[in-house]
């Protein structure tokens, strides 16, 4: 981000800034058709090889569809991170390109909504979802660990999942912790808005973009599932908070973004993390509050 100050013109970009292809891609995963699911997913990451892409960003639980209904449904469709398909799609990647997708997981005994980060040399990282949201509760296991900040060849990468954007703090801790772009597997089932209006989730991730001036990838998924359609709310928001790109009929989202460390200076005396002054923020940092 390039800012101008009354005595002339400051650039405040990092000397590391670089732009890359970014795509998200919509699927309509069958719900328990584990094989073809698969298939359809190694469709996308051979496509989006082909065509130059660098950062692929698949829906939430695109190996398996959503309503599972229950913890032995989940698990006759699960797999662990290791799983040789895995491998099998990191092989089709050239060095300089990450596929992020969401895939229901066996993580040992217990069953979870995860994603996974994906890179030529095998899984970079795996994230398991934290913030579960309504009949989730009935069918997986939330995850222990915070929202990662995985180390890839196109920067480092903060992965959450879907209902995690929807608390504040989640974003904001993963810019804060070093995270160059925020990728967000999701599945969005619709909700009624004003005609018009942008999707409530989109709004959220492009507040949390320009809030803390950090690129955005939300790959939603298509279709009706169980009776239930979905949003269909993919967007790539650029760390100013603007959507950019348009969808084609293939439900591909594909844009060029900057991913620029410099971008949270916002003026020549602002920046939108270091402006912070957390000492005055303790219902949200847990430490007690000092504002009236």
């Amino acid at each position: 981000m390039t800012s101008t100050d009354p005595t002339g013109s400051t650039d405040h970009s990092d000397p590391d800034a670089h732009s890359i292809r970014v795509r998200a891609q919509e699927l309509a995963p069958v719900l328990g058709d584990l094989d073809g699911n698969l298939r359809t997913i190694e469709t996308a990451v051979r496509d989006a090889v082909t065509d130059g892409v660098q950062l692929l960003v698949l829906p939430e639980l695109a190996t398996s569809g959503y309503y599972l209904g229950s913890p032995e449904a989940a698990r006759a469709v699960a797999l662990p991170s290791d799983a040789s398909v895995f491998t099998e799609w990191a092989l089709l990647l050239p060095e300089d390109a990450v596929v992020v997708v969401g895939f229901c997981e066996l993580d040992g005994e217990e069953i979870r909504n995860s994603a996974l980060v994906l890179g030529a040399s095998g899984v970079l990282g795996v994230y398991r979802k934290v913030h579960l949201w309504d009949e989730e509760q009935s069918v997986f296991v939330a995850g222990r660990e915070t929202q990662p900040v995985v180390e890839t060849p196109l920067g480092r990468l903060g992965v959450l999942v879907c209902y995690d954007l929807e608390f504040p703090e989640v974003p904001r801790g993963l810019a804060l912790r070093g995270a160059d772009l925020l990728v967000v597997p999701t599945n969005w089932p619709l909700v009624e808005r004003p005609e018009g209006e942008r999707a409530p989730e989109v709004v959220q991730a492009m507040a949390a973009a320009r809030a803390s001036a950090i690129p955005i990838v939300c790959c939603d998924r298509s279709g009706t599932e169980a009776g239930n359609p979905w949003t269909e709310g993919t967007t790539i928001i650029p760390a100013d908070g603007w959507p950019v790109g348009g969808k084609d009929a293939r439900g591909r989202v594909d844009a060029t973004v900057r991913i620029d460390r410099g971008a949270t200076r916002i003026g020549p005396r602002n920046d939108v993390l270091a402006d912070r002054r957390p000492e005055l923020y303790g219902a949200v940092t847990g430490k007690g509050s000092s504002l009236g």
